[in-house]
C-alpha cells in the first residue's frame, strides 16, 4: 500500500486575513491625513518675535494668519486690505517678516496701492511703505481681536536664540 503524504508541509503559508491588512491601511492613511494636517496648520500659525503689538499680542504668543500665496492658494488678496487689518509682510528696513496694522493706505506716483503700517506699541509709523507685494499674510481675526495662541511660542524663541 502507498502511503500517504503529508500535504501540509506543501501548503502555501496563509495570507494575512483582509481585516488586518485593510486596518493597517486605515492606519497608514491616518498617520498621512494627521501629517498633512500638521504642515497645513503650522502654515497658519506664526510666532510673535517682539513687543511691537502689546497689548493685543506679546512676545512668545502665536497668531492665526491667513497667507497671500498658500502653495499657489491665495487665502488672502494683498490688494484688498483694509485699514486696521494686522499683516506680515516683508520689510525693507528689517531683516525679518514683520507684523504690524494698517493705519492708512496711500497711492504712489506710480499708481500702485501702499500701506502704512505702524506697532500698536511704537511711537511712529514704520519708516518705509509696504507694498501689496511684500505682503505675506493676514492675521485672522474674530470682531476686532486677532486670534491668539498665548505664549506657547516662546519654545519657538527658545529654539532660534531670538
Amino acid at each position: 500500500m502507498a502511503k500517504k503524504r503529508n500535504n501540509k508541509a506543501k501548503q502555501k503559508p496563509k495570507s494575512p486575513p483582509k481585516e488586518k491588512s485593510s486596518s493597517m491601511g486605515r492606519e497608514i492613511a491616518s498617520y498621512v491625513i494627521i501629517i498633512l494636517v500638521g504642515i497645513i496648520l503650522a502654515q497658519h500659525l506664526n510666532v510673535v518675535v517682539s513687543g511691537s503689538m502689546e497689548p493685543v499680542f506679546y512676545r512668545g504668543d502665536v497668531v492665526v494668519i491667513e497667507k497671500t500665496n498658500l502653495f499657489g492658494i491665495q487665502e488672502v488678496n494683498p490688494t484688498d486690505l483694509n485699514v486696521g487689518d494686522i499683516v506680515i509682510y516683508n520689510a525693507t528696513w528689517f531683516p525679518e517678516p514683520v507684523i504690524h496694522r494698517i493705519i492708512s493706505i496711500q497711492t504712489g506716483s506710480d499708481g500702485q496701492k501702499y500701506y502704512v503700517t505702524k506697532g500698536d506699541n511704537n511711537p511712529k509709523p514704520d519708516p518705509s511703505l509696504v507694498s501689496t507685494g511684500q505682503v505675506q499674510a493676514k492675521v485672522v481675526s474674530i470682531g476686532n481681536q486677532p486670534l491668539v495662541i498665548p505664549k506657547i511660542g516662546y519654545i519657538t524663541l527658545w529654539i532660534r536664540g531670538l
